[in-house]
């Protein structure tokens, strides 16, 4: 069995306990005030593996099955299986965490501010897939297909202008430094593998 797809079964598990489970949500949920006066830095690991409800829950989780096995297999196939996994689980758990210390230090002030979800994670392993095939096709809604670098820019964009707005209750700051983390986090891994993107994008045509 694939790591991402443990990881998978390990967070919907978790997750669907934790919707009826109170004080478990409480306990493990990103509460930057409340990290900020009791050190519970556990949160930053913890809060990934909680969602809001089955729909957050669900495009996480597809959206990881579809991407994860790829970087999965890629560091596996350059660095063998123990290594390649450990790699890989540094770039899902460590977007985790790392994407939330932007929403910390914006929030640690603010008691009426919580977060929670895999996305920091799940854009790292967005973005180091795009790194490794920028021109693979990324369908949105099996029907619009874009090559991932393009897709991968458009994101950034509009992730970084929905978190200044602050409008919609989504953590736009985690899916932006989450996906910076996964990418530049698989250059210093793999260096080659930046000079290869540059030269599948120069390479890359339009398909008419």
């Amino acid at each position: 069995m694939s790591v991402t797809l443990i990881l998978i079964i390990i967070t919907a598990g978790i997750s669907w306990y934790a919707f009826s489970n109170h004080s478990l949500m409480e306990k493990w949920i990103f509460y930057p005030y409340t990290v900020n006066r009791d050190n519970s830095w556990y949160r930053f690991i913890t809060s990934g593996f909680l969602h809001g409800d089955f729909t957050h829950l669900f495009f996480n989780m597809f959206t990881l099955y579809f991407f994860g096995t790829n970087v999965e297999y890629t560091f596996m196939g350059l660095f063998g299986t123990t290594t390649g996994v450990l790699l890989y689980l540094l770039i899902y758990i460590g977007g985790i965490t790392v994407s939330d210390i932007p929403t910390y230090i914006k929030h640690r002030h603010n008691p009426g501010y919580r977060a929670l979800g895999a996305s920091g994670g799940v854009a790292a392993v967005v973005f180091s897939s795009i790194l490794f095939y920028p021109t693979q096709d990324i369908c949105l809604y099996a029907v619009l297909c874009i090559p991932g670098f393009i897709l991968g820019i458009l994101y950034l964009i509009y992730s970084y202008y929905s978190s200044r707005k602050m409008g919609d209750n989504i953590n736009h700051d985690a899916h932006f430094y989450g996906a910076l983390y996964g990418f530049v986090l698989s250059i210093a891994i793999v260096p080659q593998a930046a000079p290869n993107f540059v030269e599948q994008i120069a390479s890359w045509r339009l398909p008419f």
